[in-house]
């Protein structure tokens, strides 16, 4: 196409997630189902939260190719993929550490709101006074879906396993999202096309890798003394804790959670189209739900207690760095080079975590994860191979 500038409407789905960093910013894997709403953010109230990548109602088009810096969004993602790894590694070490988890999904979302409300009040001045009672529910869904449960299962999970086995799983959500909008009918196989093919072969590697990860360990391989004493090898699910089948089943919760969640912002934004808004409130109603339920689990003060320790280091970490800077990280990426560009880095959280992960906690690297991540990066990288050619596809015929 000759056009330096090309711009197209896409459909709300993203390729795949921002791994867990905290009510932060995590790209909706991509459907065939077009919705009409133009790209223009990557985001997610989970792992690593806020809400809604898409801007339709305005009308405004998604710039695809930006005459920005040419190194300016592969910086900014790979900024973006050392702050979830830190978001991980800190909320691994905070909940070893015996924080309340539901505490610190509480503080978290509240110190979300406090960051992410002045942009909305900027750009979307005026803007609340349109919620109604429609869209209060769907965004009362939208959190719990999309926040609450998720990232209490991911947490839990996290705390069974290991920080490089939690965001390997967290990699699989565009898979599990895939899966379902061919249920849904949302998508279509095709394949005898190159672009369906491609994205089978790549679900089915991934299913391969998880399998492997879930019930195979092998040797273990401890390559760097810890630099954070006190994490025991019992916290490193991979290496086969005693609770390393209930994590995994909690991961894939957690990805099944998120892969219905997407859909759910398909309708949130029809009936309520202010994405700053949006990811507002559902930090908001994020922040009550958790609270109801963390008040209901534990009343006593000291689960509700945070002191000048890791605790609220990984608070406001996940809160400035994973939700404010992630948010507009992703959002200038995908604006200079389209939403297919951010999540073709996410596996580099796995490296990052895997290597992080032995030189600052001590956790092992085992054969089994070796292998398994080996075949889960293949296969995300084939399924975006298919789904790059298929937005391709889109574009030029439309």
């Amino acid at each position: 196409m000759a056009a330096s500038k090309l711009t197209r409407t896409l459909p709300i789905s993203s390729l795949a997630p921002t791994p867990h960093a905290g009510p932060a910013l995590r790209s909706p894997p991509t459907t065939g189902a077009d919705t009409g709403l133009s790209w223009t953010s990557s985001n997610s109230v989970g792992r690593g939260t806020t809400v809604v990548c898409a801007t339709g109602v305005d009308g405004q088009d998604t710039t695809i190719h930006g005459h920005g810096s040419r190194w300016k969004p592969t910086v900014c993602v790979l900024l973006g993929e050392l702050i979830n790894t830190g978001t991980i590694l800190l909320g691994k070490v905070a909940v070893d550490g015996g924080m309340f988890i539901f505490s610190l999904l509480c503080y978290r979302s509240i110190l979300g709101v406090i960051f992410i409300m002045p942009f909305a009040l900027l750009l979307e001045r005026g803007k609340w006074k349109e919620l109604d009672t429609k869209a209060l529910v769907w965004l009362s869904i939208n959190a719990f879906v999309g926040y609450s449960l998720p990232l209490a299962m991911y947490y839990y999970g996290l705390h069974d396993t290991s920080a490089s086995y939690g965001v390997i799983f967290s990699s699989l959500t565009p898979l599990f999202t895939f899966v379902l909008s061919i249920l849904l009918g949302m998508e279509s196989l095709r394949l005898k096309s190159k672009e369906g093919s491609a994205k089978v072969v790549g679900a089915l590697l991934c299913f391969g890798g998880a399998l492997l990860l879930s019930l195979y360990s092998g040797k273990e391989l401890h390559l760097f003394t810890p630099v954070i004493k006190g994490i025991t090898k019992s916290s490193n699910g991979v290496a086969g804790g005693q609770h390393h089948m209930r994590g995994t089943l909690l991961l894939l919760g957690d990805c099944i959670c998120y892969a219905f969640w997407y859909p759910i912002q398909v309708k949130v934004l029809k009936v309520y189209p202010w994405k700053h808004w949006s990811s507002t409130l559902t930090c908001v109603l994020g922040g009550l739900q958790t609270c109801v339920v963390g008040i209901f689990v534990r009343r006593d003060k000291l689960a509700w207690q945070v002191g000048w320790n890791i605790q609220l280091l990984t608070i406001v970490y996940s809160a400035a760095l994973g939700t404010a800077a992630n948010y507009w990280l992703n959002l200038y990426a995908v604006e200079k080079r389209g939403p297919v560009f951010p999540p073709m880095f996410n596996t580099l959280s796995i490296v990052f975590t895997m290597v992080l992960g032995a030189l600052l906690l001590g956790e092992g690297i085992t054969v089994g994860s070796l292998l398994g991540s080996a075949l889960v990066f293949s296969g995300l990288y084939m399924y975006l191979y298919g789904k790059a050619r298929e937005l391709r596809a889109k574009m030029t015929s439309g």
